[in-house]
C-alpha cells in the first residue's frame, strides 16, 4: 500500500465514523467534532465525503458500521465512557495490532492536550503494542506513571514495562515503578508500601486522568504464568479460589471482586477500585477468545469504564454477558 493508499484509507475510516455518529446515532456536527477530535468544519467534511463515496445508504456500507454498532451495544450493557471495536481478521481473531492502534488513537488524543495531564499504565504485551503504534510527540506538560512494579523475582527488568518506553516517545516526565511485583510476605509489602516514593506513585495513579490497562485470564497460560510471577500450582489455587482475570495482578473473580488470599496479601501493585463515573477514565485493551472470561466479569465489576478490542471478541462478551 502506498502512502496515499493509506492516507484515502484512513480518511473513509474517518467519513464511516462520522456518518454514522450524524445519520444513525443522531449526533450533531458540533459533537462529531469533539468525539473525533476534529474541527466543526472537518466534521461536516467527513459527513458529506460519507455521502459523496456512497457509505451511507439505508445502513452504512462499510466494515467500521458493524464495529460501531456493536461499541453502542457494548456502551449500553455495561455502562462504558468510551467502548472502541476495531474489525476482526477471521484469520487471526487474536490478532492485537487493530486494537493496538486503536487504544494509541486515544492516548494521543489525550497528549494533544496542551494542560498538564496523568497518565498511568499497566504493564504487558497489549500496553506494549500500544505504546509503539504511537507518534514521535513532545510533551513535557505531561506526566507518565507505572501502575505496578517493573522488577521480576531474580531483580531484572520487565520486558514488557510501557512507561519507560512511552516516555521515551513523547518526551514526558516518566514515573517508573522499580520495585517487584510481588512482595515476599505481608511484612515486606507494608514496609514497601510505607516508601515516600511509592506513596508518590500511588496518589499519581488515583490522580490519573486516562489509565490504560492490559486484562489477563486465569489459566495456565496466562501472562502470569508465562512470564515467571506465578508458579502453576499457584496458578491451581487463585483459579479454584474463583480467580477468573488479573489487572496489574490483582486477581477478581467472575462478578469482577477482589479474590483475597495468600496472593492478593503480596500485590505491590496501586490499589484496584472500580472505575469513577465521571474524573478519570480506566480504559482496559485486550482482545481474544482466552481473555473473554476476564474481560466480562472486568465490565461486570467496573473494573473499567472504557474498552478497546475487536469485533470476534465484544460479539463474545455480548453474548455471554
Amino acid at each position: 500500500m502506498t502512502a496515499r493508499q493509506g492516507f484515502d484509507a484512513t480518511r473513509l475510516d474517518d467519513a464511516a465514523r462520522a456518518g454514522w455518529l450524524y445519520y444513525v446515532a443522531g449526533n450533531t456536527q458540533d459533537e462529531i467534532a469533539r468525539k473525533l477530535g476534529v474541527s466543526r468544519q472537518s466534521a461536516q467534511r467527513l459527513v458529506s465525503l460519507a455521502v459523496t463515496e456512497r457509505l451511507i445508504k439505508v445502513r452504512l456500507d462499510h466494515p467500521i458500521g458493524q464495529c460501531m454498532e456493536l461499541s453502542r451495544a457494548m456502551r449500553d450493557r455495561f455502562g462504558l465512557r468510551l467502548c472502541e471495536i476495531v474489525p476482526s481478521d477471521p484469520a487471526a481473531p487474536d490478532l492485537l495490532t487493530g486494537v493496538a492502534i486503536a487504544a494509541a488513537a486515544e492516548l494521543e488524543r489525550l497528549l494533544k492536550s496542551p494542560e498538564p495531564r496523568i497518565v498511568a499504565l499497566g504493564t504487558g504485551r497489549a500496553l506494549s503494542a500500544c505504546v509503539a503504534q504511537l507518534p514521535a510527540m513532545t510533551c513535557p506538560q505531561h506526566r507518565i506513571v507505572s501502575r505496578l512494579g517493573n522488577m521480576m523475582s531474580d531483580g531484572s527488568a520487565s520486558p514488557y514495562n510501557a512507561v519507560v518506553r512511552m516516555s521515551e516517545r513523547i518526551g514526558a516526565r516518566q514515573y517508573p515503578f522499580p520495585l517487584p511485583v510481588l512482595a515476599r510476605d505481608p511484612e515486606e509489602l507494608r514496609i514497601l508500601q510505607a516508601l515516600e516514593p511509592v506513596r508518590a506513585t500511588f496518589d499519581l495513579c488515583a490522580k490519573a486522568d486516562l489509565t490504560v490497562v492490559g486484562i489477563g485470564q486465569m489459566d495456565q497460560s496466562a501472562p502470569l504464568v508465562v512470564d515467571g510471577f506465578v508458579s502453576r500450582d499457584k496458578m491451581q489455587a487463585l483459579m479454584d479460589a474463583g480467580a477468573v482475570g488479573e489487572i496489574t495482578s490483582w486477581p477478581y473473580d467472575a462478578e469482577g471482586r477482589l479474590v483475597p488470599g495468600p496472593f492478593h496479601d503480596r500485590v505491590l501493585s496501586a490499589p484496584l477500585h472500580p472505575a469513577p463515573d465521571t474524573g478519570g477514565m480506566v480504559l482496559g485493551v485486550a482482545v481474544g477468545e482466552p481473555k473473554v472470561p476476564a474481560m466480562l466479569a472486568a465490565l461486570r465489576g467496573r473494573l473499567i469504564n472504557g474498552l478497546v478490542t475487536n469485533e470476534a471478541t465484544a460479539e463474545r462478551v455480548l453474548s455471554l454477558g
